[in-house]
């Protein structure tokens, strides 16, 4: 795999940022590498992989295996940089869900060979990331054929969360409540499902010592109570990078990438 990080200037953000990227490579003799595959001129799949709120866009190479796990399945993984955002237009900052949705696809189809079709195109992300990755594919459910949060903040309505975040709520999202917002993910996916949109295959996990596990027991409530599919892990874990180097590696084999011949997806 080609790993690089690629510093840049975004007009949305009107300042320079970065994003880490690693596309496949199966080099024919690299000792402990990927066995070698047969490559055509198909562009690669590629997943946004977003990180939680401490992190940047660093965060998922130097503390899981990401490099090695997408090697497996020949997957180009996408890590943008969108600071303590939630990936969002804040109240009181930057743009970041414009970059994110708009200039970011953007900027990767011009500097990188990678799938733009949605059967090859995947989101998932870890805490903060976990919710803006099931933002971004619930707002846009067009452009991705799988989305995969990990002990993610699935309620941001959650009581007690707006008052124990007081300062950081107030400059990403202003004043007013987020509930019944397309802030609020359970009001994106009532709104999705009654205008009868074809959904993204959704997965979530969510470590049961995770101090965040109730938000997201409520998420797949709705879900249920909707009649929506997730592909749910609720198992024994904390809030912390060995959970979360596992379950992306999980995701990775769950995804239905074409060249695996299996979606693995379970029930």
């Amino acid at each position: 795999m080609a790993h690089m990080r690629c510093d840049f200037f975004s007009d949305v953000l009107e300042m320079g940022t970065s994003v880490s990227v690693i596309l496949p490579q199966a080099p024919r003799e690299q000792i402990g590498g990927p066995a070698p595959v047969h490559t055509t001129a198909e562009a690669p799949p590629v997943l946004y992989l977003l990180h939680g709120l401490s992190d940047d866009d660093t965060a998922w190479t130097r503390n899981t295996s990401i490099e090695r796990y997408a090697a497996e399945h020949q997957v180009a993984v996408v890590m943008p940089r969108v600071e303590r955002s939630f990936y969002h237009d804040e109240a009181h900052g930057q743009r970041f869900w414009t970059y994110l949705t708009e200039e970011l696809p953007a900027v990767v189809a011009s500097f990188f060979r990678v799938s733009q079709a949605r059967e090859d195109t995947f989101v998932a992300g870890l805490s903060m990331g976990g919710y803006g990755a099931l933002r971004w594919a619930l707002s846009e459910p067009e452009r991705f054929a799988a989305a995969a949060s990990f002990s993610g903040v699935l309620d941001v309505a959650e009581p007690g969360l707006p008052e124990a975040r007081a300062d950081l709520y107030a400059t990403v999202f202003g004043s007013q409540p987020t509930a019944g917002t397309d802030s609020d993910l359970l009001h994106l996916l009532r709104t999705r499902v009654a205008a009868g949109t074809d959904l993204p295959a959704l997965r979530v996990t969510c470590g049961t010592e995770d101090a965040l596990f109730s938000g997201n027991e409520r998420f797949l409530a709705e879900a249920r109570h909707l009649g929506v599919d997730v592909a749910v892990d609720l198992g024994p874990g904390d809030h912390e990078w060995g959970y979360w180097d596992a379950q992306v590696r999980a995701a990775l084999a769950w995804l239905p990438l074409a060249a695996d011949g299996d979606d693995g997806r379970v029930a």
